[in-house]
């Protein structure tokens, strides 16, 4: 057991509320439910790391599945980096972060934090351009605030933030956001026997749908934008 803490942020699947870009292809309430899938292989994958604590940051009022063995700390007011920022702020010792839209998330690619976590911080990109995990050992919000969310820099403007701020960063394998049906696709594609591959092949079928191929161009941001830094560890 390593002594970090880590986090999964997630808010409450509702129709119409989540994963709306995998409409008009997929219904309302059937988009909901690939986003519950996805959020529960994220908990269950999150849960098993060797990890002393185990948080759900959550927005909504009623918890998923899987969110058994999570402290739970719910998401105040504000735009997302105000959000994370909190959150950033409100737990002690080091802190990773992990998104709810990567269901493909593995032990294996979070390893490099498990078997060095005195590094200053660690950073997943995702391949649209934000990110999927952040770990800082020293925890603080100042390093979140501000930082343009949703965006296709938002991953380089937060990798900015922390080598700018002097930490030793260490890069994570980048992995591909569930954002619409040739993502999701291309995700289930990776973890087929995961609850997440389950349910949109469900949904899908539902639907009659037949998303047409995806695009291995996402983002100008690859992971060779994002190297492993030399800077001074606190």
């Amino acid at each position: 057991m390593i002594d970090i803490t880590v986090a999964v942020v997630a808010k409450e699947c509702l129709p119409g509320k989540v994963k709306t870009r995998l409409t008009p292809a997929l219904t309302p309430s059937g988009a909901a439910r690939v986003a519950a899938a996805s959020l529960a292989d994220t908990l269950a994958t999150v849960a098993a790391l060797p990890a002393a604590r185990h948080v759900l940051f959550f927005d909504g009022d009623v918890l998923p599945d899987g969110a058994e063995d999570f402290d739970v700390l719910h998401q105040p007011g504000g735009g997302l980096d105000e959000r994370l920022g909190f959150l950033f702020d409100a737990i002690d010792g080091p802190l990773l972060l992990v998104g709810m839209d990567t269901p493909q998330v593995s032990a294996e690619a979070l390893a490099p934090l498990f078997d060095d976590p005195e590094r200053d911080a660690w950073f997943g990109p995702a391949e649209d351009g934000g990110f999927w995990s952040l770990y800082l050992r020293e925890p603080t919000g100042d390093l979140l605030r501000g930082v343009p969310m949703s965006q296709d820099d938002t991953g380089a403007v937060q990798f900015a933030r922390l080598t700018g701020a002097g930490l030793d960063v260490g890069v994570l394998e980048t992995l591909l956001d569930v954002d619409t049906v040739p993502d999701a696709e291309r995700v289930a594609a990776l973890v087929p026997d995961s609850r997440f591959a389950r349910a949109l092949q469900a949904e899908e079928s539902s639907a009659g749908s037949s998303a047409a191929p995806s695009s291995s161009a996402r983002s100008s941001f690859a992971r060779s934008s994002f190297t492993t830094t030399g800077g001074t560890r606190s």
